[in-house]
Protein backbone atom coordinates (compact mmCIF):
# COMPACT_ATOMS: atom_id res chain seq x y z
CA UNK A 1 0.00 0.00 0.00
CA UNK A 2 1.26 3.47 -0.99
CA UNK A 3 0.61 6.63 0.36
CA UNK A 4 1.44 10.36 -0.51
CA UNK A 5 2.20 13.30 2.06
CA UNK A 6 1.91 17.43 1.24
CA UNK A 7 4.31 18.97 4.05
CA UNK A 8 2.77 22.16 4.70
CA UNK A 9 4.51 25.45 5.75
CA UNK A 10 6.42 28.38 4.35
CA UNK A 11 9.11 27.39 6.72
CA UNK A 12 9.67 24.56 5.45
CA UNK A 13 10.24 25.99 1.88
CA UNK A 14 13.10 28.76 3.08
CA UNK A 15 14.91 26.43 5.17
CA UNK A 16 14.18 27.42 8.32
CA UNK A 17 12.47 24.12 9.47
CA UNK A 18 13.45 20.33 8.26
CA UNK A 19 10.34 18.38 6.88
CA UNK A 20 11.40 15.27 9.31
CA UNK A 21 7.68 14.38 9.74
CA UNK A 22 8.04 12.76 6.10
CA UNK A 23 10.89 10.69 6.99
CA UNK A 24 9.57 9.35 10.25
CA UNK A 25 5.81 8.12 9.13
CA UNK A 26 7.79 6.51 5.89
CA UNK A 27 10.23 4.34 8.66
CA UNK A 28 6.76 3.99 10.58
CA UNK A 29 4.85 2.06 7.73
CA UNK A 30 7.71 0.35 6.03
CA UNK A 31 8.04 -2.54 8.22
CA UNK A 32 4.42 -3.24 7.42
CA UNK A 33 5.27 -3.24 3.35
CA UNK A 34 3.92 -0.07 2.87
CA UNK A 35 5.60 2.57 1.21
CA UNK A 36 5.67 6.63 0.63
CA UNK A 37 4.74 7.22 -3.22
CA UNK A 38 5.74 11.38 -3.25
CA UNK A 39 6.31 13.75 -0.84
CA UNK A 40 5.37 17.56 -2.11
CA UNK A 41 6.40 20.57 0.43
CA UNK A 42 4.24 23.72 -0.04
CA UNK A 43 4.12 27.13 1.24
CA UNK A 44 1.03 28.95 3.47
CA UNK A 45 -1.03 29.02 0.19
CA UNK A 46 -4.22 28.44 -1.03
CA UNK A 47 -4.19 27.81 -4.69
CA UNK A 48 -0.18 25.76 -4.00
CA UNK A 49 -1.97 23.19 -1.39
CA UNK A 50 -5.02 22.77 -3.48
CA UNK A 51 -3.11 21.78 -6.13
CA UNK A 52 -0.47 19.25 -4.30
CA UNK A 53 -3.39 17.76 -3.15
CA UNK A 54 -5.34 17.01 -5.82
CA UNK A 55 -2.02 15.84 -7.87
CA UNK A 56 -1.23 13.92 -4.30
CA UNK A 57 -4.78 12.02 -5.02
CA UNK A 58 -3.82 11.06 -8.90
CA UNK A 59 -1.34 8.97 -7.57
CA UNK A 60 -2.28 7.19 -4.19
CA UNK A 61 -5.95 6.77 -2.47
CA UNK A 62 -4.15 8.36 0.60
CA UNK A 63 -2.66 11.48 1.10
CA UNK A 64 -1.14 12.54 4.75
CA UNK A 65 -0.99 16.33 4.61
CA UNK A 66 1.40 17.82 7.87
CA UNK A 67 1.20 21.28 8.88
CA UNK A 68 -1.07 24.35 9.12
CA UNK A 69 -3.67 23.45 11.38
CA UNK A 70 -2.42 26.16 13.89
CA UNK A 71 -4.59 29.13 15.18
CA UNK A 72 -2.87 31.63 13.99
CA UNK A 73 -3.77 33.38 10.37
CA UNK A 74 -1.51 31.40 8.65
CA UNK A 75 -2.44 28.31 9.27
CA UNK A 76 -5.06 27.79 6.39
CA UNK A 77 -4.89 23.94 5.71
CA UNK A 78 -8.82 23.81 7.65
CA UNK A 79 -10.32 26.26 4.89
CA UNK A 80 -8.73 24.45 2.19
CA UNK A 81 -9.90 20.86 2.95
CA UNK A 82 -13.55 22.40 3.18
CA UNK A 83 -13.18 23.20 -0.50
CA UNK A 84 -11.85 20.35 -1.21
CA UNK A 85 -14.74 17.59 0.93
CA UNK A 86 -17.65 20.46 1.51
CA UNK A 87 -19.16 21.02 4.78
CA UNK A 88 -18.60 23.89 7.25
CA UNK A 89 -17.13 24.56 10.38
CA UNK A 90 -18.24 23.07 13.89
CA UNK A 91 -17.52 24.09 17.23
CA UNK A 92 -16.09 20.76 18.61
CA UNK A 93 -16.46 20.81 22.65
CA UNK A 94 -14.38 17.43 22.70
CA UNK A 95 -11.65 18.79 21.35
CA UNK A 96 -12.54 22.09 23.53
CA UNK A 97 -11.84 19.75 26.85
CA UNK A 98 -8.84 18.26 25.07
CA UNK A 99 -7.28 21.78 24.63
CA UNK A 100 -8.00 22.91 28.10
CA UNK A 101 -6.65 19.86 29.75
CA UNK A 102 -3.39 20.28 27.40
CA UNK A 103 -2.85 23.88 28.89
CA UNK A 104 -3.53 23.10 32.15
CA UNK A 105 -0.73 19.94 32.30
CA UNK A 106 1.63 23.10 31.03
CA UNK A 107 0.77 25.54 33.13
CA UNK A 108 -0.85 27.96 30.64
CA UNK A 109 -3.78 30.03 30.36
CA UNK A 110 -6.34 29.37 27.22
CA UNK A 111 -6.99 32.40 25.22
CA UNK A 112 -9.62 33.16 22.65
CA UNK A 113 -7.05 32.38 19.16
CA UNK A 114 -6.68 28.72 21.13
CA UNK A 115 -9.92 28.23 22.00
CA UNK A 116 -10.78 28.66 17.90
CA UNK A 117 -8.51 24.88 17.47
CA UNK A 118 -11.86 23.54 18.31
CA UNK A 119 -13.76 24.50 15.38
CA UNK A 120 -13.64 21.65 12.50
CA UNK A 121 -15.47 20.84 9.60
CA UNK A 122 -18.58 19.17 9.63
CA UNK A 123 -17.36 17.36 6.90
CA UNK A 124 -14.03 14.92 8.70
CA UNK A 125 -14.18 13.00 11.67
CA UNK A 126 -11.56 13.94 14.63
CA UNK A 127 -9.31 12.09 16.23
CA UNK A 128 -8.15 13.54 19.46
CA UNK A 129 -4.72 14.75 19.96
CA UNK A 130 -3.26 13.28 22.50
CA UNK A 131 -0.10 15.56 22.95
CA UNK A 132 -1.64 19.01 21.38
CA UNK A 133 -4.11 21.39 20.77
CA UNK A 134 -4.56 20.90 17.00
CA UNK A 135 -6.92 18.00 16.07
CA UNK A 136 -6.25 14.86 13.50
CA UNK A 137 -8.95 15.48 11.01
CA UNK A 138 -9.79 12.45 8.86
CA UNK A 139 -11.78 12.69 5.80
CA UNK A 140 -12.83 9.98 3.46
CA UNK A 141 -14.76 10.36 0.13
CA UNK A 142 -15.22 7.89 -2.89
CA UNK A 143 -12.60 5.50 -0.97
CA UNK A 144 -9.99 8.13 -1.00
CA UNK A 145 -9.02 9.15 2.41
CA UNK A 146 -6.95 12.84 3.72
CA UNK A 147 -5.69 12.43 7.37
CA UNK A 148 -4.54 15.95 8.30
CA UNK A 149 -1.99 16.20 11.17
CA UNK A 150 -0.14 19.12 13.02
CA UNK A 151 3.56 19.82 11.51
CA UNK A 152 4.88 19.70 15.08
CA UNK A 153 7.06 16.84 14.59
CA UNK A 154 6.50 14.85 17.94
CA UNK A 155 2.81 15.52 17.70
CA UNK A 156 2.98 14.43 13.89
CA UNK A 157 4.69 11.21 14.61
CA UNK A 158 3.62 10.45 17.88
CA UNK A 159 -0.07 10.22 16.85
CA UNK A 160 0.28 9.10 12.95
CA UNK A 161 2.03 5.96 14.98
CA UNK A 162 -0.22 5.60 17.75
CA UNK A 163 -3.81 6.57 16.58
CA UNK A 164 -4.09 7.31 13.10
CA UNK A 165 -1.81 4.43 11.33
CA UNK A 166 -3.27 1.80 13.24
CA UNK A 167 -6.33 2.48 12.05
CA UNK A 168 -5.42 2.82 8.12
CA UNK A 169 -3.53 -0.68 9.01
CA UNK A 170 -7.20 -1.87 9.89
CA UNK A 171 -9.42 -0.63 6.53
CA UNK A 172 -6.47 -1.80 4.09
CA UNK A 173 -5.65 -4.64 5.49
CA UNK A 174 -3.41 -7.47 3.37
CA UNK A 175 -2.76 -10.93 3.27
CA UNK A 176 1.07 -10.20 2.79
CA UNK A 177 3.82 -10.82 6.20
CA UNK A 178 6.73 -8.73 5.97
CA UNK A 179 9.47 -9.59 7.94
CA UNK A 180 13.48 -7.82 8.37
CA UNK A 181 16.72 -9.07 9.30
CA UNK A 182 19.42 -6.79 9.83
CA UNK A 183 23.55 -6.97 10.24
CA UNK A 184 25.59 -3.63 10.87
CA UNK A 185 29.03 -3.87 9.15
CA UNK A 186 32.12 -1.42 10.11
CA UNK A 187 35.55 -1.48 8.61
CA UNK A 188 34.18 -2.79 5.39
CA UNK A 189 33.50 -0.71 2.07
CA UNK A 190 30.01 -1.27 0.52
CA UNK A 191 31.45 -1.82 -2.65
CA UNK A 192 33.76 -4.26 -0.80
CA UNK A 193 30.60 -5.82 1.05
CA UNK A 194 28.87 -6.08 -2.35
CA UNK A 195 31.74 -7.88 -4.11
CA UNK A 196 31.78 -10.73 -1.00
CA UNK A 197 28.15 -10.86 -0.99
CA UNK A 198 27.77 -10.81 -4.74
CA UNK A 199 27.19 -15.08 -5.84
CA UNK A 200 24.99 -14.83 -2.18
CA UNK A 201 22.70 -12.34 -3.65
CA UNK A 202 22.21 -13.36 -6.59
CA UNK A 203 20.67 -16.98 -5.38
CA UNK A 204 18.73 -14.98 -2.93
CA UNK A 205 14.95 -16.41 -2.82
CA UNK A 206 12.47 -14.53 -4.78
CA UNK A 207 10.60 -13.65 -1.48
CA UNK A 208 13.50 -11.75 -0.02
CA UNK A 209 15.76 -8.76 -0.92
CA UNK A 210 18.75 -7.38 0.31
CA UNK A 211 19.53 -3.64 0.59
CA UNK A 212 22.84 -1.76 1.68
CA UNK A 213 22.21 1.32 4.09
CA UNK A 214 25.71 2.89 4.40
CA UNK A 215 25.88 5.79 7.10
CA UNK A 216 29.03 7.18 9.44
CA UNK A 217 31.29 4.33 8.28
CA UNK A 218 29.20 1.72 8.99
CA UNK A 219 27.02 -0.32 6.15
CA UNK A 220 23.51 -1.46 7.79
CA UNK A 221 22.43 -4.57 5.69
CA UNK A 222 18.64 -4.71 5.55
CA UNK A 223 17.51 -8.42 4.31
CA UNK A 224 13.74 -8.03 3.43
CA UNK A 225 11.24 -10.28 2.84
CA UNK A 226 7.50 -10.73 1.72
CA UNK A 227 5.47 -13.88 1.47
CA UNK A 228 2.01 -15.15 2.94
CA UNK A 229 3.32 -17.66 4.88
CA UNK A 230 4.49 -16.03 7.92
CA UNK A 231 6.33 -19.44 9.62
CA UNK A 232 8.04 -19.93 6.77
CA UNK A 233 9.13 -16.63 5.80
CA UNK A 234 10.52 -16.42 9.47
CA UNK A 235 12.29 -19.79 9.14
CA UNK A 236 13.79 -18.01 6.00
CA UNK A 237 14.92 -15.17 7.23
CA UNK A 238 16.13 -16.67 10.16
CA UNK A 239 18.29 -18.92 8.02
CA UNK A 240 20.01 -16.31 5.87
CA UNK A 241 20.51 -13.88 8.09
CA UNK A 242 22.89 -16.59 9.76
CA UNK A 243 25.25 -17.01 6.72
CA UNK A 244 25.04 -13.33 6.07
CA UNK A 245 26.61 -12.75 9.55
CA UNK A 246 28.67 -15.96 8.80
CA UNK A 247 30.32 -14.13 5.93
CA UNK A 248 31.75 -11.39 7.83
CA UNK A 249 34.15 -12.43 10.51
CA UNK A 250 35.31 -9.61 12.64
CA UNK A 251 33.12 -6.91 11.02
CA UNK A 252 29.65 -7.67 12.42
CA UNK A 253 29.19 -4.28 14.99
CA UNK A 254 25.75 -5.65 15.44
CA UNK A 255 23.42 -8.70 14.23
CA UNK A 256 19.99 -6.18 14.40
CA UNK A 257 18.93 -3.14 14.07
CA UNK A 258 20.51 -1.29 16.91
CA UNK A 259 22.44 2.03 17.13
CA UNK A 260 26.22 1.70 17.61
CA UNK A 261 25.72 3.29 21.05
CA UNK A 262 23.30 0.76 22.04
CA UNK A 263 25.55 -1.89 21.13
CA UNK A 264 28.45 -0.48 23.32
CA UNK A 265 25.88 -0.42 26.03
CA UNK A 266 25.02 -3.94 25.05
CA UNK A 267 29.03 -4.89 25.09
CA UNK A 268 29.53 -3.11 28.65
CA UNK A 269 26.70 -5.05 29.98
CA UNK A 270 27.16 -8.06 29.33
CA UNK A 271 31.23 -7.89 30.75
CA UNK A 272 30.08 -6.16 33.28
CA UNK A 273 31.56 -3.29 32.69
CA UNK A 274 32.05 1.12 33.20
CA UNK A 275 32.53 3.58 31.10
CA UNK A 276 33.73 7.55 31.01
CA UNK A 277 34.80 9.92 28.44
CA UNK A 278 36.97 12.42 28.26
CA UNK A 279 36.11 14.58 25.44
CA UNK A 280 38.30 17.32 23.48
CA UNK A 281 36.87 18.14 19.79
CA UNK A 282 33.83 16.30 20.57
CA UNK A 283 33.30 18.81 23.29
CA UNK A 284 30.67 16.04 25.05
CA UNK A 285 28.84 14.79 22.12
CA UNK A 286 30.04 11.31 23.25
CA UNK A 287 28.27 11.65 26.40
CA UNK A 288 25.21 13.43 25.17
CA UNK A 289 25.26 10.88 22.48
CA UNK A 290 25.72 7.65 25.03
CA UNK A 291 23.11 9.55 28.13
CA UNK A 292 20.42 10.10 25.16
CA UNK A 293 19.50 6.14 25.80
CA UNK A 294 17.63 5.73 28.60
CA UNK A 295 19.16 3.35 31.30
CA UNK A 296 22.19 4.09 30.50
CA UNK A 297 23.45 4.99 33.98
CA UNK A 298 23.90 1.17 35.00
CA UNK A 299 27.07 1.37 32.64
CA UNK A 300 28.22 5.02 32.27
CA UNK A 301 29.58 6.96 34.78
CA UNK A 302 30.64 10.39 33.74
CA UNK A 303 32.89 12.75 31.66
CA UNK A 304 35.38 14.89 31.84
CA UNK A 305 35.23 17.63 28.61
CA UNK A 306 39.05 18.82 28.36
CA UNK A 307 38.78 21.73 25.59
CA UNK A 308 41.54 23.92 27.59
CA UNK A 309 45.25 22.03 27.59
CA UNK A 310 45.26 22.76 31.60
CA UNK A 311 42.16 20.51 32.36
CA UNK A 312 43.58 17.85 30.17
CA UNK A 313 47.00 17.97 32.85
CA UNK A 314 45.10 18.95 35.86
CA UNK A 315 42.09 16.51 36.21
CA UNK A 316 43.04 13.66 33.39
CA UNK A 317 46.59 13.68 34.45
CA UNK A 318 48.02 14.51 30.66
CA UNK A 319 52.05 14.95 30.59
CA UNK A 320 52.96 18.60 29.88
CA UNK A 321 56.09 17.45 28.39
CA UNK A 322 53.83 15.16 25.44
CA UNK A 323 51.69 17.97 24.48
CA UNK A 324 55.02 20.26 23.85
CA UNK A 325 57.01 17.17 21.72
CA UNK A 326 53.62 15.53 19.97
CA UNK A 327 51.05 18.60 20.21
CA UNK A 328 47.44 18.23 21.80
CA UNK A 329 46.29 16.83 18.73
CA UNK A 330 48.33 13.38 18.81
CA UNK A 331 47.79 9.68 19.95
CA UNK A 332 50.23 9.85 23.30
CA UNK A 333 48.00 12.55 24.85
CA UNK A 334 44.60 10.85 23.87
CA UNK A 335 46.14 7.79 25.25
CA UNK A 336 46.67 9.34 28.36
CA UNK A 337 43.88 11.29 28.09
CA UNK A 338 41.85 7.90 27.85
CA UNK A 339 43.84 6.65 30.95
CA UNK A 340 42.69 9.51 33.16
CA UNK A 341 39.31 9.26 32.37
CA UNK A 342 39.75 5.84 34.06
CA UNK A 343 41.33 7.33 37.36
CA UNK A 344 39.50 10.35 37.78
CA UNK A 345 35.75 8.91 37.72
CA UNK A 346 36.50 5.59 38.42
CA UNK A 347 35.53 3.46 35.72
CA UNK A 348 36.60 0.46 33.53
CA UNK A 349 36.32 1.44 30.40
CA UNK A 350 37.45 5.01 28.68
CA UNK A 351 36.76 6.93 25.58
CA UNK A 352 39.29 9.86 24.38
CA UNK A 353 39.30 12.35 21.82
CA UNK A 354 41.29 15.18 20.37
CA UNK A 355 41.00 16.97 17.03
CA UNK A 356 40.72 19.75 14.83
CA UNK A 357 37.00 20.05 13.78
CA UNK A 358 37.52 23.05 11.83
CA UNK A 359 36.13 25.11 10.35
CA UNK A 360 40.21 26.74 10.52
CA UNK A 361 42.98 25.52 12.31
CA UNK A 362 44.49 22.75 10.45
CA UNK A 363 48.07 22.12 9.44
CA UNK A 364 49.70 20.89 6.44
CA UNK A 365 50.26 17.72 8.36
CA UNK A 366 47.37 17.78 10.62
CA UNK A 367 44.31 19.12 8.44
CA UNK A 368 40.97 20.36 9.61
CA UNK A 369 39.02 16.34 10.09
CA UNK A 370 42.19 14.98 11.68
CA UNK A 371 41.17 13.23 15.28
CA UNK A 372 42.79 11.60 17.30
CA UNK A 373 40.58 8.56 19.48
CA UNK A 374 41.59 6.47 21.99
CA UNK A 375 40.21 3.74 24.10
CA UNK A 376 41.22 2.67 27.43
CA UNK A 377 39.80 -1.37 28.60
CA UNK A 378 40.28 -4.65 31.02
CA UNK A 379 42.32 -7.02 29.23
CA UNK A 380 44.06 -10.02 31.35
CA UNK A 381 44.05 -8.00 34.43
CA UNK A 382 45.78 -4.87 33.20
CA UNK A 383 44.05 -2.04 31.32
CA UNK A 384 45.15 -2.22 27.24
CA UNK A 385 45.00 1.21 25.54
CA UNK A 386 44.67 1.68 21.94
CA UNK A 387 44.94 5.02 19.98
CA UNK A 388 44.18 5.75 16.45
CA UNK A 389 44.50 9.03 13.91
CA UNK A 390 41.87 9.49 12.03
CA UNK A 391 40.42 12.02 8.77
CA UNK A 392 37.13 13.03 8.29
CA UNK A 393 35.77 15.31 5.74
CA UNK A 394 33.38 17.79 6.15
CA UNK A 395 31.91 20.32 7.79
CA UNK A 396 33.04 20.78 12.23
CA UNK A 397 29.36 19.53 12.56
CA UNK A 398 30.37 16.24 10.18
CA UNK A 399 33.42 15.96 12.01
CA UNK A 400 32.34 15.43 15.11
CA UNK A 401 29.19 13.22 15.06
CA UNK A 402 31.98 10.90 12.85
CA UNK A 403 34.62 11.07 15.37
CA UNK A 404 31.68 10.71 17.85
CA UNK A 405 30.46 7.04 15.84
CA UNK A 406 34.28 6.30 14.82
CA UNK A 407 35.25 6.46 18.94
CA UNK A 408 31.83 4.07 20.08
CA UNK A 409 32.62 1.76 17.38
CA UNK A 410 36.54 1.36 18.03
CA UNK A 411 35.90 0.71 22.15
CA UNK A 412 32.87 -1.93 21.12
CA UNK A 413 35.15 -3.34 18.66
CA UNK A 414 37.91 -3.70 21.25
CA UNK A 415 35.63 -5.22 24.17
CA UNK A 416 34.47 -7.88 21.18
CA UNK A 417 38.38 -9.10 20.42
CA UNK A 418 39.54 -8.52 23.94
CA UNK A 419 37.30 -12.13 24.67
CA UNK A 420 38.43 -13.98 21.59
Amino acid sequence: MKLSIVAIGDELLIGQVTDTNSGAIARIIEPHGWSVDSVTVVGDNSQSIRSAIDTAFTQTDIVVTTGGLGPTKDDITKQVLLDIFGGELRFDNDVLDNVKDIFQKRGLKLNALTESQAMVPTSCRVIQNKVGTAPILWFENDGKILVSLPGVPFECVQMFEQAVFPQLLAKFSTDTYIGHRCVILTGITESDAAEALDEWERELPDCLHLAYLPKMGMIRLRLDGKHSDSVYLEELLDSYHTQLISMFPGKVLAKSDITPVEALLSELRSKGLTLSTAESCTGGNIAHTVTSIAGCSDVYMGSVVSYFNDVKIKLLGVDASLIDAYGVVSEPVVAQMAIGATKAIATDCAIATSGIAGPSGGTPTKPVGTVCISVAYPFEGETRVIAKTMRFPGTRERVIERATTAAIVMLTMALRDSTH
